[in-house]
């Protein structure tokens, strides 16, 4: 049986050097709250909103396995304002499986993101871009996952490891049940140092600096034969100079 390791977790007072001199960092739980200036509660009464999330239509591995919703901003300063509804897209050299197509997601819940937490959580991504790249708008794009093994194997990254073509990522656990594997896999884009963990506590937060690591995920399958299982994330990118595909 493999072991699974422990994310290394920053203390949120080092997040800008680590991300600065290591590429990445992970926010424990505690961190995380630390770091947002809210109680851990103001993020877990997000978490429902993961209970009913429409099929992924758009898998080309022919699975039926992940479902998603998909939001748009633009942060600048203290204002992050939400933009109209829009397709998704990555160029094919940054997502060998899925680029190159518009990809029409259902939108997130207004309620979700009209929720203080859901709003301090991505001014804060916004912030930490500004502090890896100097301080200018971030185009938002913000994801939630699930991952379910309903057909035995779920797949986080079907695409395999990869960067996104932003300047920061950022990957939270929202939760997992009845699952095992999902580890993730940082590693230097031109380099051979790399990393290995799985995150298991809901509201574990892993940032990117894109342009200089590559990521991943395994797969996920069930600790209990027959019984379904998930695994919960959420996924937000901040680019400079606009969305892809503009």
């Amino acid at each position: 049986m493999s072991k699974d390791f422990s994310p290394p977790a920053t203390p949120p007072e080092n997040l800008d050097t680590a991300l600065a001199e290591d590429g990445y960092a992970v926010l424990a739980p505690q961190g995380l709250s630390q770091w947002l200036g809210l109680p851990l509660a103001e993020l877990e009464a997000l978490r429902p909103d993961w209970d009913a999330l429409p099929p992924d239509e758009y898998l080309k591995d022919g699975g039926r396995y992940r479902t998603r919703r998909h939001a748009c901003f633009v942060a600048e300063g203290e204002a992050l304002r939400p933009v109209p509804h829009r397709a998704h897209w990555q160029p094919v050299e940054y997502n060998a499986l899925h680029g190159g197509m518009q990809r029409w997601f259902a939108p997130m819940l207004d309620a979700t993101v009209a929720r203080p937490a859901w709003q301090r959580l991505m001014h804060q991504l916004a912030v930490a871009a500004s502090a890896l790249r100097g301080t200018q708008p971030w185009f938002i794009e913000a994801h939630q996952f699930r991952i379910d093994t309903a057909g035995g194997i779920g797949r986080p990254t079907p695409e395999g490891a990869h960067r996104d073509g932003v300047d920061l990522v950022a990957v939270a656990l929202v939760g997992r049940h009845n699952v095992k594997g999902g580890e993730t896999r940082v590693f230097e884009a031109a380099g051979r140092r790399g990393e290995r963990f799985t995150m298991s506590e809901p509201w574990t937060l892993l940032l990117l600096d894109d342009a200089r690591v590559i990521h991943e995920t395994t797969p996920i399958q069930p600790l209990a034969e027959g019984e379904g299982g998930w695994r919960d994330t959420l996924v937000v990118t901040c680019r400079a100079g606009a969305f892809q595909g503009d």
